[in-house]
C-alpha cells in the first residue's frame, strides 16, 4: 500500500485529567438527560438553572464534575458541547479548570451589581437578602431568605428578572440597608455552610435548584 493510500491515523481524544474515578454513574447519567435542551437554550441564565436543576437533588463534589465533564468531553455531541460550555462559566474551583480546558465557557461574562439586606432578625427571626446581577444588558436577582432562628441557615433562595419588583416587594417587609457586594455574599457563604452542617434541615426545593447560581456568584465576589 502507497503512502497516499494509507488510511488517516485516528487520533484518540484527549480526555481532562481528574482524579481517580469510576464509570458514569446512575446520578451522573441522570444529569446528563436533564440536561438534553441545553443546545437550544440562547440565555445563558436558563442554561445556569438548567444545569443548576439537573443537580438538586445530588450533592456533586470533585469526583462527580470530573466523571461528568469526561463522559462529555469523551463523546462529542451538541448536548454535551453545551453541558462543557455551562460548566465551565458557572463550577468553580478545579472542576471549572478541567471543563474551561476542553471549551470556551458560555457567555456573555456576568458581573455583579448592588446588593441589599434587610434585616428581621429582631421581630421576625429572619434576615432577607437580595443581590442584583448582569449577563451584559440583561439585569436578574437573586433572593434568599436566611432563618436567624436555626443559626442563619437559608431557609428560601429565587431568580427573578424583575429587579425592581424584587426590591420592592423586599422593602415591604422593612428597610432595605445597601451592603458591599464582598460582604453580602461572605453572609450568603456562611448561610450555605451552616445549612451543609444540618443535613437534612427543611429548606425549600428552590435552595437547591439555585445552589450552583450562588456558588458562581460567591466566587465571582471574592474575585
Amino acid at each position: 500500500m502507497s503512502r497516499k493510500t494509507q488510511p488517516p491515523k485516528r487520533r484518540p481524544i484527549v480526555v481532562v485529567h481528574r482524579p481517580q474515578g469510576t464509570s458514569l454513574t446512575t446520578a451522573q447519567r441522570q444529569v446528563v438527560h436533564r440536561c438534553r435542551t441545553l443546545p437550544l437554550l440562547l440565555d445563558p441564565l436558563e442554561a445556569e438553572l438548567t444545569v443548576s436543576s439537573a443537580v438538586a437533588d445530588v450533592r456533586p463534589d470533585e469526583e462527580f464534575w470530573a466523571g461528568l465533564i469526561e463522559y462529555a468531553v469523551s463523546l462529542p455531541s451538541r448536548r454535551n458541547h453545551a453541558l462543557l460550555r455551562v460548566l465551565a462559566a458557572v463550577l468553580t474551583g478545579r472542576p471549572r479548570e478541567w471543563a474551561a480546558n476542553a471549551v470556551t465557557p458560555a457567555g456573555p461574562a456576568l458581573t455583579a451589581g448592588g446588593a441589599w439586606i434587610c434585616d428581621r432578625s429582631l421581630d421576625a427571626g429572619y434576615l432577607a437578602l437580595i443581590c442584583a446581577y448582569r449577563f451584559a444588558a440583561d439585569q436578574h436577582a437573586m433572593v434568599f431568605l436566611m432563618d436567624e432562628l436555626a443559626g442563619g441557615i437559608i431557609r428560601t433562595a429565587f431568580v427573578t428578572r424583575n429587579v425592581t419588583t424584587a426590591h420592592r416587594r423586599l422593602a415591604e417587609q422593612g428597610p432595605l440597608t445597601p451592603i458591599g457586594a464582598e460582604a453580602a455574599h461572605w453572609l450568603l457563604a456562611k448561610s450555605y455552610d451552616r445549612l451543609d452542617r444540618h443535613d437534612g434541615a427543611s429548606v425549600d426545593r428552590d435552595v437547591q435548584r439555585t445552589r450552583l447560581l450562588a456558588s458562581r456568584r460567591i466566587a465571582l465576589a471574592f474575585g
